[in-house]
């Protein structure tokens, strides 16, 4: 398992916590998790579904303005957090079909000041 801090020197985006909601999509999908941070490239989240890295799931993610944004990911790492966490998991989503007008709402949430 990698190093969370050798996670963190390799990002290619930057990453910010974001007031944005994400949550998986579709008649099976069950409970959001709670969004840790977002970048250009992906999204942590905390999850209580344990899942395998290479799964592919759509999520959902309700931007401040309250408009919604729909991705493919894919996991890239899940790290067990301990019991007294907000959740079971810490989890890695690669974005994998950012539209050029997904990337311009990204942004604008990722350049505008934190709350």
């Amino acid at each position: 398992m990698t190093d969370h801090t050798d996670r963190e020197e390799r990002r290619r985006y930057p990453r910010l916590q974001a007031p944005i909601y994400c949550r998986p999509v579709g008649p099976s999908a069950g409970r959001g998790g709670l969004l840790v941070d977002v970048g250009l490239g992906g999204v942590r989240v905390y999850s209580d579904a344990p899942m395998e890295p290479g799964h592919r799931l759509e999520v959902e993610l309700r931007l401040p303005d309250e408009s919604k944004l729909t991705f493919l990911t894919e996991v890239v790492w899940l790290q067990e957090l301990p019991a007294d966490a907000p959740a079971s998991f810490d989890v890695g989503l690669q974005f994998l079909d950012l539209t050029p007008e997904d990337i311009e709402a990204l942004e604008a949430v990722l350049d505008s000041p934190e709350p």
